[in-house]
């Protein structure tokens, strides 16, 4: 494919799905590279996928291109799968990473190890400006810890275990992350369609 357009102002995750589509995408577009940028999306879907699709679909309308959208986001067992769909904004419209970091933890205060067990959850929607769209999908479980530890990564990866690398989102290295994490899994999916394999 020659050109794709990434809907997603959140730079952390630009720079993952860079990384992910070389070899595969020649020019990977972000809203700050057009004109007037894209229309805002209210993300009020009840799943990953519906929100994707969403923004996937109203940004590939509305500039006639195909467009890459992903809704992802950290569920925890303890807390019936909360934050779920609310990840970005956990503690509230316009929360920081650290806000909805400080949340989780005060809301899984006291809680043990073994129960702490969570999975990030990605869907990514490509859709056409025809209106057609597909979906893939990717989980990873993980468990959370009781403070953030490393310095990379966005979101909730300082606190994010991943029990196999004994490492956090945060601390292990990108290629590491991006080869195991939630989004690297769906990306897989979405690089073995694009490359018709």
């Amino acid at each position: 494919m020659k050109e794709l357009i990434v809907a997603t102002g959140n730079k952390g995750k630009l720079k993952e799905f860079r990384e992910l589509l070389k070899g595969v995408v020649g020019t990977v577009l972000s809203p700050a590279d057009l004109p007037g940028g894209l229309p805002e999306v209210e993300e009020d879907g009840a799943t990953f996928e519906a929100n994707a699709i969403k923004k996937a679909l109203s940004a590939a309308v509305f500039t006639g291109k195909p467009v890459l959208a992903d809704d992802s986001g950290l569920s925890v067992d303890y807390l019936d799968g909360r934050p779920g769909v609310y990840s970005a904004r956990f503690a509230g419209e316009g929360a920081s990473d650290a806000d909805n970091n400080a949340l989780l933890l005060r809301e899984l205060e006291g809680v043990p190890t073994e129960k702490r067990t969570g999975a990030f959850h990605c869907v990514i929607a490509l859709c056409q400006p025809d209106g057609s769209c597909q979906t893939f999908d990717g989980s990873l479980p993980g468990v959370i810890l009781e403070a953030p530890r490393g310095e990379g990564g966005f979101g909730y990866d300082p606190l994010f275990l991943v029990p196999e690398y004994g490492q956090t989102f945060s601390e292990l290295p990108m290629e590491i992350k991006n080869a195991i994490s939630h989004r690297g899994r769906a990306m897989q999916m979405l690089k073995a369609a694009l490359s018709g394999k």
